[in-house]
């Protein structure tokens, strides 16, 4: 099962620089908005981008996507986790409650 991560922790997170986000998904939705240093993996690309995007199995990551009707960070999430990485959270609530609590996202 995959550990959870709060809004307030995940920007603590990343303002400490203490974590890889990653938006699971893609495309569009990644380009219109994402969450600020976020990278791009969806599931579909998991087994061949992960090592060179992630090569740090222990490093601490958290995936987001829309809302907590997506499921698209459930899948990534566990799907890193089978390929052995350690430290890996969701931000269940996604980007719609990153965006609507007025924090700062980018565009690519």
């Amino acid at each position: 099962m995959t550990v959870l991560i709060t809004r307030d922790d995940l920007a603590s997170a990343m303002e400490a620089g203490s974590v890889t986000v990653v938006d699971t998904l893609g495309g569009d939705y990644y380009a219109q908005q994402h969450l600020p240093g976020a990278i791009e993996l969806v599931r579909a690309d998991v087994d061949r981008l992960a090592p060179e995007l992630l090569p740090d199995r222990d490093a601490a990551i958290v995936t987001y996507c829309s809302n907590e009707a997506c499921p698209n960070s459930g899948q990534v999430a566990d799907r890193l986790t089978a390929l052995g990485y350690t430290n890996v959270r969701k931000y269940r609530e996604g980007i719609q409650d990153w965006s609507e609590a007025g924090l700062p996202v980018e565009t690519a």
